[in-house]
């Protein structure tokens, strides 16, 4: 069979189908049996338990995800991917909806990547468990609150931090996270499709060593003077100045009219600061004629310094579950239409046909929620009796 040059060409340009790892909407209950919660993990009276429902507030009753419902909980769930995904030629992307119907003072709402295949133990999951990423939001009291980026890299065996923290959202409506990792060694994170951080993996993470350090060899000279300022050669201490007392007897105070010296001794006035004292001389400071400026040691090419092309690869082995472990002080997070695929333009489709399209209307029922929690709290006012009252004007 032979094909013309412009068909081939053709071929050549048209990009490959996306393929989608995982697709979890939660919108049927059989969501319990795709989804394990760890019960060797912790013991059952530290596990919260995960509600299937719409929420307090909703775009569509029907519509439903997941949500922490117990205090001072942990909270661990586990799904396997339909497929593995291994890092290669393609874009990772992973993207899930959360929203805190409470208001959340301590409590994580991060999202994890997880190799193990087979040998994955969905009973055991938890926070010792390996990961290739860990993202979305994290928020403990004023101080930590941060959109998690974690990516693990065996060359080191360790779980590398974005280097810049990325502030979550904090209100009560859904928002969208997603995290891209791209084969040229390039991420970015987005929050309801707007991007909020990218940039290189070198460059935001500590995957490598510096490409420079300090000379090892070089010191500084002894004859080096950093010294900026010195004393004035010049400037003597002006003569009594020593003589100037801190304190001098208050000049204002009088002896009081009762005062008697027999009975309570010779009367001395208070002493107060004297106005004259300027403290320690010091003889003013002057530029160093000397000074050469801060030296600064020299720097040279790292020798340890390598760069790896496969710092993307963070699912080298493959990664086949994802999964949450969380810890909360207040619950009222809720998951949603979770999707790993390795298209951004996929996830941005899915965004749009999920959390784009319940956006307005969710706005609208929290709004009216909210209008009702006010008048529901209005009504519960206890009224003050003033009857009780009556008539005593009379009395005061």
């Amino acid at each position: 069979m032979k094909f013309s040059q412009a068909f081939l060409c053709l071929v050549a340009v048209v990009p490959a189908a996306a393929d989608v790892f995982i697709k979890e909407q939660f919108n049927d209950e059989a969501w319990k049996e795709r989804w394990t919660v760890p019960s060797s993990w912790k013991s059952k009276s530290e596990l919260g338990e995960w509600k299937h429902t719409a929420g307090a507030y909703f775009a569509d009753e029907n519509d439903k995800g997941i949500q922490t419902s117990e205090n001072h909980r942990f909270y661990g769930l586990s799904a396997k991917m339909d497929k593995p995904f291994v890092s290669g030629d393609k874009e990772l992307v992973i993207q899930y909806s959360v929203r805190h119907e409470q208001k959340l003072d301590c409590g994580g709402a991060y999202i994890k990547l997880l190799p193990g295949g087979d040998a994955f133990d969905a009973d055991k999951f938890g926070g010792d468990t390996p990961y290739a990423v860990m993202f979305g939001p994290d928020i403990c009291g004023s101080a930590n609150k941060r959109t998690h980026v974690i990516l693990n890299y065996p060359a080191k065996n360790e779980n590398l931090l974005i280097n810049k923290e990325i502030p979550p959202e904090k209100d009560n409506l859904s928002h969208l996270y997603t995290l891209v990792i791209r084969p040229d060694n390039t991420f970015e994170v987005f929050v309801d499709n707007k991007s909020v951080r990218s940039g290189k993996l070198e460059d935001e993470f500590d995957f490598l060593e510096p490409k420079q350090i300090k000379d090892p060899d070089a010191k500084k000279p002894a004859d080096w003077v950093d010294t900026k300022k010195i004393p004035d050669p010049e400037d003597k201490k002006p003569e009594g100045y020593d003589d100037i007392p801190k304190e001098i007897p208050d000049p204002e105070a009088t002896k009081p009219e009762d005062w008697s010296d027999e009975d309570d001794g010779q009367w001395e006035p208070p002493m107060i600061k004297n106005p004259e004292y300027k403290g320690e001389w010091k003889p003013k400071m002057i530029d160093n004629p000397e000074y050469k400026g801060k030296w600064e040691h020299p720097m040279i090419d790292n020798p340890d310094y390598k760069y790896d092309p496969d710092m993307y690869k963070v699912c080298k082995d493959g990664c086949t579950h994802v999964g949450f472990e969380l810890w909360q002080v207040t619950a009222g997070t809720m998951f949603d239409d979770i999707l790993v695929t390795d298209s951004l333009e996929e996830a941005q489709k899915f965004g749009e046909e999920t959390f784009f399209k319940k956006k307005d209307a969710e706005k609208a029922s929290y709004d009216k929620f909210k209008e009702e929690e006010k008048k529901k709290e209005a009504d519960e006012e206890p009224e003050i009796d003033l009857s009780e009252f009556d008539g005593m004007g009379d009395e005061f």
